[in-house]
C-alpha cells in the first residue's frame, strides 16, 4: 500500500534433503530496503547490525502490522500446496547457512520444513541459534501426530498473544544472522 512493487517476497530457501525452493511472504519491506541500509550506515544512524534495531526504517508501515499479527507468513500456503513445505516442521533457512551447519544439524533437513515449528513455540527468536537448531533436531527426533498437534495449538497461542516474536532488545529487533557458532 505505502510502497510501490510486488506484494510477495521471493527468498530461495532449503527444504527436506536439502532442495532448494522459493519460499514465498507477503514483503513487508521497501524494494529499495538495502540501499536504505547502507545509507543508514554509511550516514552513522546505525550502531551495528540492522537486525538489532528497533523501528528498522526499511519496514514499511503495513509491514510492521503484517509481521506483528504473523500475516505476512500466509503466502506459505502457496509452499504447502506446492510441497515445498509443511503446516509443521522446522522453519526452512536460508542457503547461505548451509555450509555452517554440523553434521547433526544437517538432521533438520531429514523432514518437510514447516510453517511452524518446535523451535518456534519454544522461544523463537528469544533464543540462541545453537538451541534453534537442537529444538530441530529434538523435532526431527520425536516426529508425530502428537508432536505436530502440540505445536499446532501452541502456535496458535503464541500467534494471538505475540510471544517471544523479537529478540530482547525492541519491539521490531529480531536474530543476528546464522554463523555456525552462534
Amino acid at each position: 500500500i505505502n510502497s510501490p512493487g510486488s506484494i510477495f517476497f521471493v527468498q530461495e530457501r532449503v527444504g527436506r534433503n536439502g532442495r532448494k525452493f522459493n519460499m514465498y511472504k507477503l514483503r513487508t519491506m521497501y524494494l529499495d530496503a538495502e540501499e536504505r541500509k547502507k545509507e543508514l550506515m554509511e550516514q552513522n544512524e546505525v550502531d551495528g547490525p540492522m537486525f538489532k534495531m528497533t523501528e528498522d526504517p526499511r519496514v514499511t508501515k503495513v509491514g510492521r502490522f503484517l509481521r506483528k499479527t504473523s500475516i505476512d507468513e500466509l503466502p506459505q500456503l502457496i509452499n504447502i500446496l506446492k510441497g515445498d513445505m509443511a503446516f509443521i516442521g522446522p522453519r526452512p533457512l536460508l542457503v547461505e547457512y548451509l555450509p555452517l551447519y554440523s553434521e547433526e544439524q544437517h538432521h533438520r533437513h531429514d523432514v518437510t520444513p514447516g510453517m511452524s515449528g518446535w523451535a518456534q513455540v519454544n522461544g523463537r527468536n528469544n533464543i540462541s541459534w545453537t538451541k534453534k537448531f537442537e529444538l530441530d533436531v529434538y523435532y526431527v527426533d520425536h516426529i508425530g501426530p502428537m508432536m505436530d498437534i502440540k505445536v499446532f495449538f501452541t502456535t496458535i497461542k503464541k500467534v494471538l498473544f505475540r510471544d517471544d516474536i523479537n529478540q530482547e532488545g525492541g519491539e521490531w529487533a529480531t536474530m543476528d544472522p546464522f554463523n555456525g557458532h552462534n
